[in-house]
């Protein structure tokens, strides 16, 4: 390969790696601070990272819980990052998801939640439904796993068993919220990443019965019992989503969008 063509593949590799990085992802889609406290949440294989960065990029206190998976943890000095299980969730992650909704307890109007979510937030948020258990979300994860389902159909059956996915871990905090997200599906649909816990989708109990007979999951008894009566998941029109924003800071698409950008640059 000669030089010209390995600095152009250079360029636009780095121009991809750039583009996802949370420092620059963040910077263009931070809110301005509020009143009142600036409250962070998050989850994901990314969470510890971006919260690390948004610690940088942030002109005023803050303080927040993320969980990210096993290993995965980055350093930070506001924020506390937990550890959990992924794919399938653990007794970590439980503990983790209830100090995430205890982050949102108390707030008013004046405060602000600023949501750090992206790829593999639906296992590290373990919170069964009441009346299921910890078991019963790990043989979900594990059924839908081996199932071969695509990942709108897992998230359309999996929320109507959770105490948070669909937009449910932040339907009842006052203050508004700013879901930043990196996307890891196809289309980049927010409501997607890590099976929405900040940003409600339309899709209800019919929807997930439809994706269980059409790609043939067989979901323990208890479940399928369950899933036949679930309440159904709030809808992007409530009110408790009204006062907030969210924005896909970053994602494969996006990333290869910039690479794109660097070759039309060059001619090609």
């Amino acid at each position: 390969m000669d030089t010209r063509a390995q600095n152009l593949l250079t360029s636009l590799f780095e121009a991809a790696i750039k583009a996802a990085d949370p420092l620059e992802a963040l910077a263009s889609h931070l809110p301005a601070p509020p009143k009142g406290r600036t409250v962070v949440i998050g989850a994901g294989k990314g969470a510890a990272q971006m919260a690390a960065a948004l610690e940088q990029l942030w002109d005023a206190p803050l303080t927040g819980t993320v969980v990210t998976r096993y290993g995965f943890g980055a350093a930070t000095q506001h924020i506390k990052v937990l550890e959990a299980s992924h794919p399938v969730p653990d007794a970590a992650g439980l503990t983790a998801t209830e100090a995430l909704l205890a982050e949102l307890t108390n707030l008013t109007t004046d405060d602000l939640v600023i949501a750090l979510v992206c790829g593999g937030g639906s296992s590290l948020l373990a919170a069964p439904a009441d009346g299921l258990t910890l078991e019963d979300e790990q043989a979900l994860n594990q059924t839908l796993l081996a199932s071969g389902a695509p990942i709108g159909a897992m998230n359309a059956i999996r929320k109507m068993f959770s105490r948070v996915k669909g937009g449910r871990l932040i339907a009842n905090t006052a203050a508004p919220v700013v879901s930043l997200i990196v996307s890891d599906v196809p289309g980049d649909d927010p409501a997607q990443v890590a099976s929405g816990p900040t940003v409600p989708c339309a899709s209800g109990r019919k929807e997930a019965l439809a994706a269980v007979a059409r790609y043939n999951i067989a979901l323990p008894p208890r479940l399928a019992a369950y899933l036949a009566t679930a309440p159904a998941p709030p809808k992007p029109t409530d009110r408790a989503f009204l006062k907030n924003e969210v924005h896909v800071i970053a994602s494969a698409a996006r990333s290869l969008a910039a690479a794109a950008d660097i070759a039309k640059a060059e001619g090609w």
